[in-house]
């Protein structure tokens, strides 16, 4: 088993940075976010006045930072959603994003991070040429209510989706954001996994292949953690309990956000249900939270004898994570 990097295919010079405009003070340059990949659109600070020209429901949660830029409260799952829908319009166009009350509304930067380093995998296998078109396809494993791994993917590769669900309320949510975006190609297929035990298996039909597999698991072991983690990060954020009950700020339905064993153990049924169905995706994929769950999975893909490994680190501001992907398949 080989544990690699992948070279980071096709991409650009850094953009630069537009001249302030004369007059008046010059507002805050905070630093661009380069742990970000080079080719994610969101490297740079919100363009805010474009976001709410687009979206005016976000500008009621626009606020000024202690530096004195615009900023949102991101402990705000409203201003979130706001945001979220906005620079999906803008930067995706994507058109009547949104998601039921309570379900989980993931921070857009990160998930597009996850698609431009599956795209760096992929070109990998190609001596670092980006591979583009319907022709790949991709299966998203929980793409639950938001759909956002398809939407970006589609946009920023044209690459067409298999978006799977246990939650059939979830994959409603997603079928009305796809009707909202009557431009978008028949690109984008929606299924219910029916069993909540399994992953591929009897999801993915006889004889069909997939270019690569994505996966952000369920991360807590159990709703107690889940609970747990949502207070910790509330006083993260600066909040007392007593400001307001405490909810997880981009949410998330408890099929989301745990089941039994954690990351770990889901990934490690992936991994298992992989290794008797091989020749279903060139490569898969998951990401994993905290690094100290890698050894769990590392050991599983020893016994399934996958061909080849790679870890892949992702980061946004202060949360690290990291992509793990395996392969039974040669060059």
């Amino acid at each position: 088993m080989r544990v690699a990097h992948p070279s980071h295919a096709g991409r650009p010079k850094p953009a630069r940075k537009p001249a302030p405009a004369k007059g008046g003070p010059k507002p805050p340059s905070p630093p661009p976010k380069l742990e970000l990949h080079p080719r994610n659109r969101h490297r740079e600070r919100y363009d805010f006045a474009a976001l709410i020209a687009a979206c005016p429901e976000l500008g009621r949660y626009v606020i000024a930072s202690p530096r004195g830029d615009r900023t949102i409260d991101f402990a705000d799952p409203a201003a979130v959603k706001a945001l979220n829908r906005a620079l999906l319009k803008v930067v995706y166009r994507v058109e009547g994003w949104d998601v039921p009350e309570g379900y989980l509304c993931p921070p857009i930067p990160g998930r597009a991070d996850y698609l431009h380093y599956l795209a760096d995998l992929l070109a990998s296998d190609r001596e670092g040429k980006l591979k583009k078109g319907p022709k790949v396809r991709v299966l998203d494993i929980g793409t639950g209510a938001n759909l956002v791994y398809p939407l970006i993917g589609y946009r920023e590769y044209g690459w067409s989706f298999v978006g799977s669900d246990i939650d059939a309320r979830a994959l409603s949510s997603a079928q009305r954001i796809l009707a909202s975006n009557a431009d978008l190609p028949p690109v984008i297929e929606l299924r219910r996994q029916a069993d909540s035990t399994r992953i591929f298996e009897g999801l993915v039909k006889p004889g069909e292949r997939f270019h690569l597999c994505m996966c952000n698991p369920p991360f807590h072991a159990s709703a107690a953690e889940a609970r747990e983690g949502s207070e910790r990060k509330w006083r993260n954020l600066g909040r007392e309990d007593g400001d307001r009950a405490p909810v997880l700020n981009f949410g998330g339905q408890g099929s989301e956000l745990w089941c039994p064993g954690g990351e770990a153990a889901f990934v490690r049924r992936m991994v298992e249900e992989s290794a008797r169905m091989p020749e279903a995706c060139r490569w898969f994929t998951a990401l994993i939270s905290q690094a100290a769950h890698l050894s769990m999975v590392t050991k599983a893909l020893h016994v399934a004898k996958v061909r080849e490994t790679r870890i892949i680190d992702m980061a946004q501001g202060q949360k690290r994570s990291r992509i793990v992907a395996w392969t039974y398949r040669g060059e």
